[in-house]
């Protein structure tokens, strides 16, 4: 008889299946489907809720949207934070209107179906497709899906192709193709593709033109049309209501680029030369000369083709005869994008005078007066050695005070100890509380298919327990956030303790240094020194500024 073993068998609870389903409703809309009336961010909305309205167990999570995204790649911020939030666990089903919304480029957006979603437990359904990978009838492993994104993808590459060639025809065809006319021009009610004189801007281009043909200096240039008071093109554009965008207006100030671009410009003679940039990866670069489209005599010229190529000749002499001078390199800058003139607010142009015996002297002076308008600004100037003085003298001042301020490491660890137990704590209790409303929903769901509950008392108690869940889901994310600036706040710490140890031995000032603890350097006039610290009391949370006299 065999013998019965003495230990006693461990069965292990199975987990209890989830009653419903957390779904991520995915919607994009690319700009060549904006023209589709079925294909709007309301539309696919519409029809997402009206697949759910007969699926009680289905839990929208959140809805996801990416608004004139294209379907061939995936780099998509709402698609991609999605994807994040199905391997945070929130997600287990997806569900688009059609296989087209999820992407066009068929051998991706397989990938993402037949591999992705499969080994993250989701389940993925188009809509308007019939497509459900959790119906064995779909066939999903077969031919059909691959077929469909196939088409998907080949429509996607028709449509570019047609959308490229149209514009390049219509740049064959002598119309201009650009958002807004150049400065100097405006667009022809009538005719959007063709320029007409701007009576307003058209001097000014020609006064540049002038001047640029007598070899007046681009610098000066500039510096007549500010102080002739003279609107910038965006400024301009703007009371024409060409430019509504503040991030397109500009300081309101003739900069020498602005100057330059239109010495450049071919469209003041009256030809246009177009496809100078093309797209590559869905971003605009550069293209060659073999891309370029040019078209005589399409509009009124402002400045004749002689002065055009007089200009264009000196301006290639004085690069050549740059280009000969031997230049002996710069010193790194340790101040890059750090050091302001405090009265108009420029960033400093950092000089060199070099020296035949010892080393070259670098300095940090405003060119306000000198380049933008004379007398507009109270001027700056000051030694880089005296400044790098200064800075450093401030910074292992500073360092020390704010760390002074602050409990000593050990202290500083237990506090934040105590500090993570209580919102661990309070993380648990949230925690137990949402599987707690969770445990209820399951419940109400149970009573509902029983006939319990009707179903508008269904949805309606399922809503008020959800909307808890939500309000603790983020009060939970508060506190993990409030953790994470605790082990934040011990990083920042311990790095301000590092550098002030590094700066007390060594007396170095370096770039990185510079960049991790400085935000930004202003100098008046009187050569006074104002630093704002980028690293904040511990315990006052407040940013530390200082100011040094020269």
């Amino acid at each position: 008889m065999a013998r019965k073993s003495r230990k006693e068998t461990v069965i292990t609870a199975e987990p209890v299946p989830s009653l419903y389903v957390h779904v991520a409703l995915y919607i994009r809309l690319s700009v060549e489907d904006n023209k589709k009336r079925g294909c709007s961010v309301e539309n696919q909305k519409l029809v997402l809720n009206d697949f759910l309205a007969d699926k009680p167990d289905f839990v929208v999570y959140d809805t996801y949207i990416d608004n004139g995204m294209t379907g061939t790649n995936f780099h998509r911020p709402g698609f991609q934070q999605m994807l994040s939030d199905i391997e945070a666990g929130y997600i287990n089903c997806v569900i688009v209107k059609d296989l087209s919304r999820l992407g066009r480029n068929s051998i991706d957006t397989g990938y993402y179906i037949e591999q992705y979603f499969y080994t993250h437990n989701v389940r993925f359904i188009a809509a308007t497709d019939q497509f459900d990978t959790a119906d064995p009838g779909n066939l999903h492993g077969g031919i059909m899906l691959p077929l469909k994104n196939m088409i998907n993808e080949a429509y996607s590459l028709d449509i570019g192709r047609k959308i490229k060639a149209q514009a390049r025809q219509a740049m064959k065809d002598g119309d201009y193709i650009g958002a807004r006319a150049p400065y100097g021009y405006r667009k022809d009610p009538e005719n959007c593709h063709k320029l007409l004189i701007d009576e307003a801007a058209a001097p000014v281009v020609q006064q540049i033109f002038q001047w640029a043909y007598e070899r007046v200096a681009l610098n000066r240039i500039v510096r007549n049309l500010n102080e002739m008071g003279i609107p910038a093109p965006s400024h301009y554009k703007k009371t024409t209501g060409e430019i509504t965008s503040p991030g397109l207006i500009g300081s309101g100030k003739w900069q020498t680029r602005t100057v330059m671009k239109i010495l450049e410009s071919e469209v003041y003679t009256g030809d246009l030369v177009q496809g100078k940039t093309k797209i590559v990866d869905h971003q605009q670069v550069q293209a060659g000369d073999d891309n370029l489209i040019v078209a005589r005599h399409t509009h009124e010229p402002i400045i004749s083709h002689a002065v055009f190529e007089a200009v264009q000749d000196y301006r290639k002499q004085v690069c050549e005869q740059s280009k000969a001078v031997p230049k002996k390199p710069y010193t790194p800058n340790i101040f890059k994008g750090k050091v302001f003139c405090a009265d108009c607010g420029r960033s400093l142009h950092r000089q060199r005078a070099e020296r035949k015996k010892g080393p070259d002297i670098y300095w940090f002076h405003c060119l306000t007066n000198s380049r933008v308008e004379k007398d507009s600004c109270k001027g700056v100037m000051i030694q880089e050695t005296e400044l790098i003085a200064t800075v450093t003298s401030v910074l292992e001042k500073e360092l020390t005070v704010a760390l002074g301020m602050s409990l000593p490491l050990f202290q500083l660890e237990a506090r934040q100890k105590q500090e993570k137990d209580k919102l661990r704590g309070q993380m648990s209790s949230k925690r137990q509380e949402i599987e707690k409303k969770r445990r209820l929903i399951r419940g109400l769901y149970e009573n509902f298919v029983q006939g319990v509950l009707t179903s508008e008392e269904y949805f309606e108690l399922k809503a008020d327990y959800e909307e808890s869940i939500n309000t603790l889901s983020g009060e939970i994310t508060e506190l993990e956030r409030d953790m994470d600036a605790l082990d934040e706040q011990f990083v920042r710490y311990r790095t301000m303790e590092k550098d002030a140890k590094s700066l007390a031995k060594d007396h170095l000032l370096t770039a990185e240094l510079i960049d991790r603890l400085i935000e930004r350097i202003e100098i008046d006039h009187k050569r006074d020194i104002h630093v704002t610290f980028r690293f904040k009391s511990e315990f006052q949370g407040k940013e530390v500024e200082s100011c040094a006299n020269m």
